[in-house]
Protein backbone atom coordinates (compact mmCIF):
# COMPACT_ATOMS: atom_id res chain seq x y z
CA UNK A 1 0.00 0.00 0.00
CA UNK A 2 1.67 3.14 -1.25
CA UNK A 3 1.69 6.43 1.31
CA UNK A 4 -1.14 8.16 1.85
CA UNK A 5 -2.16 11.65 -0.57
CA UNK A 6 -1.25 15.57 0.72
CA UNK A 7 -3.56 17.97 -1.15
CA UNK A 8 -5.40 20.84 -0.98
CA UNK A 9 -9.16 21.18 -0.39
CA UNK A 10 -10.00 24.25 -0.93
CA UNK A 11 -7.46 26.13 0.86
CA UNK A 12 -7.12 23.58 3.67
CA UNK A 13 -4.05 21.28 3.73
CA UNK A 14 -5.76 17.75 3.78
CA UNK A 15 -3.87 13.63 4.09
CA UNK A 16 -6.32 11.14 2.89
CA UNK A 17 -5.67 7.63 2.24
CA UNK A 18 -5.90 3.45 2.77
CA UNK A 19 -2.67 3.54 5.02
CA UNK A 20 -4.05 5.67 7.61
CA UNK A 21 -7.95 4.89 6.23
CA UNK A 22 -8.46 8.32 6.90
CA UNK A 23 -8.71 11.87 6.56
CA UNK A 24 -6.88 14.29 8.34
CA UNK A 25 -6.76 17.93 7.95
CA UNK A 26 -3.14 19.26 8.95
CA UNK A 27 -4.11 23.23 8.23
CA UNK A 28 -7.64 24.21 8.55
CA UNK A 29 -8.22 27.56 6.44
CA UNK A 30 -11.27 29.47 8.27
CA UNK A 31 -12.41 30.82 5.16
CA UNK A 32 -13.41 26.89 3.87
CA UNK A 33 -15.51 26.71 7.01
CA UNK A 34 -17.98 25.49 6.71
CA UNK A 35 -18.33 24.14 3.52
CA UNK A 36 -15.36 21.71 3.92
CA UNK A 37 -17.06 19.97 6.22
CA UNK A 38 -19.18 18.17 2.99
CA UNK A 39 -16.47 17.73 1.35
CA UNK A 40 -14.46 16.05 3.99
CA UNK A 41 -17.93 14.07 4.61
CA UNK A 42 -17.97 13.24 0.49
CA UNK A 43 -14.50 12.00 0.36
CA UNK A 44 -14.68 10.39 3.28
CA UNK A 45 -17.96 8.04 2.23
CA UNK A 46 -16.82 7.56 -1.17
CA UNK A 47 -13.35 5.85 -0.15
CA UNK A 48 -14.75 4.23 3.10
CA UNK A 49 -12.44 6.01 5.39
CA UNK A 50 -13.67 5.19 8.89
CA UNK A 51 -12.15 8.26 10.49
CA UNK A 52 -11.63 12.34 10.04
CA UNK A 53 -9.46 13.85 12.00
CA UNK A 54 -9.35 17.93 12.02
CA UNK A 55 -7.46 20.36 14.17
CA UNK A 56 -8.94 23.71 14.03
CA UNK A 57 -9.21 26.84 16.13
CA UNK A 58 -11.46 26.34 19.23
CA UNK A 59 -13.55 29.12 17.89
CA UNK A 60 -14.60 26.65 15.12
CA UNK A 61 -15.82 23.69 17.67
CA UNK A 62 -19.52 24.92 17.73
CA UNK A 63 -19.75 23.79 13.52
CA UNK A 64 -17.87 20.81 13.80
CA UNK A 65 -20.15 19.96 17.36
CA UNK A 66 -22.93 20.26 15.22
CA UNK A 67 -21.61 18.30 12.16
CA UNK A 68 -21.34 15.02 14.84
CA UNK A 69 -17.51 15.63 15.24
CA UNK A 70 -16.33 14.86 18.75
CA UNK A 71 -13.32 16.30 20.33
CA UNK A 72 -10.27 14.09 21.53
CA UNK A 73 -7.65 16.83 22.47
CA UNK A 74 -7.77 20.38 23.17
CA UNK A 75 -3.92 22.17 23.02
CA UNK A 76 -3.79 25.93 24.54
CA UNK A 77 -2.33 28.65 23.08
CA UNK A 78 -2.05 26.85 19.64
CA UNK A 79 -2.20 29.87 17.20
CA UNK A 80 0.04 32.62 17.94
CA UNK A 81 0.18 31.77 21.86
CA UNK A 82 -2.96 32.67 22.09
CA UNK A 83 -5.84 30.71 20.83
CA UNK A 84 -6.41 27.05 21.44
CA UNK A 85 -6.71 24.35 19.03
CA UNK A 86 -9.08 21.61 18.62
CA UNK A 87 -8.01 17.76 17.50
CA UNK A 88 -11.33 16.89 16.69
CA UNK A 89 -12.75 13.66 15.21
CA UNK A 90 -15.98 11.94 13.05
CA UNK A 91 -16.41 8.01 12.84
CA UNK A 92 -18.12 6.62 10.04
CA UNK A 93 -16.98 3.43 11.62
CA UNK A 94 -18.00 3.35 15.30
CA UNK A 95 -15.47 0.29 16.18
CA UNK A 96 -12.10 2.37 15.49
CA UNK A 97 -12.58 4.76 18.24
CA UNK A 98 -12.75 2.22 20.16
CA UNK A 99 -9.66 1.14 22.13
CA UNK A 100 -9.11 -2.31 23.12
CA UNK A 101 -5.76 -1.47 24.54
CA UNK A 102 -6.58 1.27 26.75
CA UNK A 103 -5.34 -0.01 30.76
CA UNK A 104 -1.43 -0.24 28.55
CA UNK A 105 -2.27 3.26 27.39
CA UNK A 106 -3.50 3.92 30.89
CA UNK A 107 -0.47 2.84 32.44
CA UNK A 108 2.14 4.03 29.90
CA UNK A 109 0.39 7.77 30.41
CA UNK A 110 0.91 7.25 34.17
CA UNK A 111 4.38 6.36 34.08
CA UNK A 112 5.36 9.18 31.87
CA UNK A 113 3.43 12.08 34.20
CA UNK A 114 5.86 10.23 37.01
CA UNK A 115 8.57 12.24 35.17
CA UNK A 116 7.22 15.77 35.30
CA UNK A 117 9.29 18.02 37.42
CA UNK A 118 12.57 16.17 37.34
CA UNK A 119 15.79 17.37 36.11
CA UNK A 120 15.93 17.78 32.23
CA UNK A 121 19.55 18.60 30.88
CA UNK A 122 20.59 16.23 28.11
CA UNK A 123 24.38 16.08 27.65
CA UNK A 124 25.59 14.25 24.75
CA UNK A 125 28.43 11.87 25.22
CA UNK A 126 31.63 11.96 24.14
CA UNK A 127 32.06 10.54 20.37
CA UNK A 128 28.93 12.03 19.10
CA UNK A 129 27.78 15.11 16.98
CA UNK A 130 24.46 16.84 16.83
CA UNK A 131 23.79 19.21 13.70
CA UNK A 132 21.35 20.32 11.26
CA UNK A 133 20.75 18.27 8.40
CA UNK A 134 21.24 18.71 4.86
CA UNK A 135 20.05 17.26 1.94
CA UNK A 136 23.17 15.45 1.26
CA UNK A 137 21.84 13.66 4.50
CA UNK A 138 18.54 12.75 3.18
CA UNK A 139 19.30 9.00 2.09
CA UNK A 140 21.22 8.01 4.86
CA UNK A 141 18.30 9.71 7.32
CA UNK A 142 15.65 7.75 5.07
CA UNK A 143 17.74 4.16 5.58
CA UNK A 144 17.48 4.94 9.75
CA UNK A 145 13.85 5.29 9.21
CA UNK A 146 13.38 1.92 7.23
CA UNK A 147 15.25 0.19 9.41
CA UNK A 148 13.50 1.56 12.74
CA UNK A 149 9.83 1.93 11.10
CA UNK A 150 7.85 -0.96 10.10
CA UNK A 151 5.09 1.63 8.90
CA UNK A 152 5.08 5.48 9.43
CA UNK A 153 2.17 7.90 8.51
CA UNK A 154 4.24 9.68 6.44
CA UNK A 155 6.52 8.51 3.44
CA UNK A 156 9.84 9.30 5.72
CA UNK A 157 11.46 6.23 4.43
CA UNK A 158 11.97 7.29 0.74
CA UNK A 159 14.68 9.67 -0.18
CA UNK A 160 12.35 11.41 -2.48
CA UNK A 161 10.11 12.62 0.11
CA UNK A 162 12.88 13.59 2.68
CA UNK A 163 14.78 15.67 0.38
CA UNK A 164 11.09 17.32 -0.65
CA UNK A 165 10.31 18.23 2.91
CA UNK A 166 13.45 19.69 3.58
CA UNK A 167 12.96 22.04 0.41
CA UNK A 168 9.22 22.76 1.68
CA UNK A 169 10.89 23.64 5.60
CA UNK A 170 11.32 20.76 7.45
CA UNK A 171 14.04 20.53 9.63
CA UNK A 172 16.05 17.45 10.72
CA UNK A 173 18.77 17.34 13.05
CA UNK A 174 21.25 14.35 12.86
CA UNK A 175 23.46 12.80 16.36
CA UNK A 176 26.63 11.56 14.65
CA UNK A 177 29.18 9.00 15.44
CA UNK A 178 31.90 9.47 13.24
CA UNK A 179 30.54 9.93 10.05
CA UNK A 180 27.72 8.00 10.61
CA UNK A 181 24.03 9.25 11.59
CA UNK A 182 22.79 7.00 14.41
CA UNK A 183 19.84 9.21 15.47
CA UNK A 184 17.02 11.89 13.88
CA UNK A 185 14.54 13.87 14.56
CA UNK A 186 12.24 16.90 12.55
CA UNK A 187 10.57 19.50 13.33
CA UNK A 188 7.84 21.48 11.00
CA UNK A 189 7.60 25.06 11.87
CA UNK A 190 4.17 26.61 11.16
CA UNK A 191 5.34 30.59 11.33
CA UNK A 192 2.02 31.46 10.02
CA UNK A 193 0.66 29.96 13.61
CA UNK A 194 3.86 30.42 15.86
CA UNK A 195 4.22 26.51 16.53
CA UNK A 196 5.87 23.36 15.89
CA UNK A 197 5.66 19.79 15.57
CA UNK A 198 8.28 18.04 17.39
CA UNK A 199 8.48 14.74 15.63
CA UNK A 200 9.83 12.04 13.39
CA UNK A 201 12.26 10.56 16.43
CA UNK A 202 14.00 7.58 15.34
CA UNK A 203 17.35 6.00 16.79
CA UNK A 204 19.63 3.12 15.51
CA UNK A 205 18.96 0.37 17.58
CA UNK A 206 22.65 -0.63 18.73
CA UNK A 207 22.79 3.43 20.19
CA UNK A 208 19.85 3.21 22.14
CA UNK A 209 20.01 4.00 25.65
CA UNK A 210 22.12 6.96 25.27
CA UNK A 211 18.99 10.02 25.45
CA UNK A 212 19.56 11.11 22.26
CA UNK A 213 15.88 11.78 21.85
CA UNK A 214 16.03 14.03 24.66
CA UNK A 215 19.58 15.87 23.25
CA UNK A 216 17.52 16.12 19.82
CA UNK A 217 14.26 17.57 21.27
CA UNK A 218 16.48 20.14 23.42
CA UNK A 219 18.17 21.39 20.19
CA UNK A 220 15.07 21.65 18.27
CA UNK A 221 13.33 23.35 21.07
CA UNK A 222 16.02 26.10 21.19
CA UNK A 223 16.27 26.47 17.40
CA UNK A 224 12.71 26.84 16.88
CA UNK A 225 12.31 29.07 20.02
CA UNK A 226 14.74 31.66 18.08
CA UNK A 227 12.58 31.67 15.35
CA UNK A 228 9.80 32.95 17.15
CA UNK A 229 7.63 30.21 17.95
CA UNK A 230 5.56 30.53 20.86
CA UNK A 231 4.23 26.56 21.54
CA UNK A 232 5.98 22.86 20.84
CA UNK A 233 3.43 20.14 20.47
CA UNK A 234 4.02 16.31 19.51
CA UNK A 235 1.85 13.36 18.63
CA UNK A 236 3.15 10.25 20.01
CA UNK A 237 2.90 6.90 20.03
CA UNK A 238 0.50 6.48 23.34
CA UNK A 239 1.71 2.44 24.21
CA UNK A 240 5.48 3.92 23.84
CA UNK A 241 7.05 4.45 26.97
CA UNK A 242 10.16 6.01 26.08
CA UNK A 243 9.15 8.56 23.92
CA UNK A 244 6.10 9.59 26.64
CA UNK A 245 9.00 9.79 29.41
CA UNK A 246 10.57 11.86 26.81
CA UNK A 247 7.84 14.44 26.52
CA UNK A 248 6.68 14.61 30.24
CA UNK A 249 10.13 14.78 31.60
CA UNK A 250 11.30 17.56 29.31
CA UNK A 251 7.68 19.76 30.92
CA UNK A 252 5.07 19.13 28.13
CA UNK A 253 1.29 18.29 29.25
CA UNK A 254 -1.18 15.72 28.32
CA UNK A 255 -3.61 17.04 26.01
CA UNK A 256 -5.82 13.80 25.12
CA UNK A 257 -6.05 10.33 23.13
CA UNK A 258 -6.57 10.01 19.78
CA UNK A 259 -8.23 6.33 19.18
CA UNK A 260 -6.91 4.40 16.59
CA UNK A 261 -5.43 7.51 14.51
CA UNK A 262 -1.87 6.20 13.38
CA UNK A 263 -0.37 3.89 10.77
CA UNK A 264 2.78 3.57 12.67
CA UNK A 265 5.19 0.52 13.81
CA UNK A 266 3.13 -1.85 11.66
CA UNK A 267 -0.59 -1.30 12.45
CA UNK A 268 -3.11 1.88 13.24
CA UNK A 269 -2.17 2.70 16.94
CA UNK A 270 -3.67 5.72 19.50
CA UNK A 271 -1.46 8.40 20.31
CA UNK A 272 -1.52 10.70 22.82
CA UNK A 273 -0.88 15.17 22.60
CA UNK A 274 2.05 16.89 23.95
CA UNK A 275 2.47 20.41 24.19
CA UNK A 276 4.82 22.88 25.92
CA UNK A 277 5.13 26.39 25.37
CA UNK A 278 8.23 27.76 24.16
CA UNK A 279 7.60 31.63 25.05
CA UNK A 280 9.42 33.21 27.52
CA UNK A 281 7.11 34.21 30.36
CA UNK A 282 4.47 32.24 28.87
CA UNK A 283 3.44 29.01 30.67
CA UNK A 284 0.59 26.63 28.68
CA UNK A 285 -1.61 24.89 31.34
Amino acid sequence: MGADTVSAIGNSLVQFGHHNERIYVMRMASDDIPDIIRSLDDLARKERYSKIVVKIPISSVPVFLEAGYIIESIVPHFFHGKEAAAFMAWYSDPKRKEVANHAVIRQVLSTALGYKGREFSPQLPAGFSLTAAHPDDAGEIAALYRSVFATYPFPITDLGYVVRSMREGIRYFCIRSADRIVAVSSCEIHTDAQNAEMTDFATDTTFRGKWFAGNLLHVMESATREEGVRLAYTIARATSEPVNILFARAGYEYAGLLPNNTNIGGKIESMNVWYKSLAMGNRCG
